[in-house]
């Protein structure tokens, strides 16, 4: 039996590059800030706000995104496990540019 792919090791623990570490903190406070009811969970809404104060173009399909590279679960909010993926996933679609974005 041949198998094309390898399996990948899985990893709990990412690793940020020294370049991009306060930009990650700097995300990971916003979308914790934009957790209104305080449950340790962020919906839907609470998302798109968070993309909204990114400036981001086109807040709903950011959200979208985020939700499907995200919520592993899929119960349609982003945990506190999660919210790694979702600061990941905005680090890439801001980089180099989020000091300036939160400025205003």
């Amino acid at each position: 039996m041949v198998f094309f792919f390898r399996p990948r090791k899985v990893s709990n623990e990412k690793k940020v590059p020294d370049s991009l570490k306060a930009d990650y903190d700097e995300i990971m406070s916003l979308f914790k800030r934009y957790d209104v009811n305080k449950d340790g969970k962020l919906s839907w809404e609470e998302v798109k706000a968070g993309f909204r104060r990114l400036q981001s173009r086109f807040p709903a399909y950011r959200t979208q995104r985020a939700f499907q590279m995200a919520d592993k679960n899929g119960d349609g909010y982003i945990s506190e496990a999660e919210l790694d993926e979702l600061v990941t996933y905005a680090l890439d679609c801001y980089q180099g540019d989020i000091k300036l974005r939160l400025i205003i």
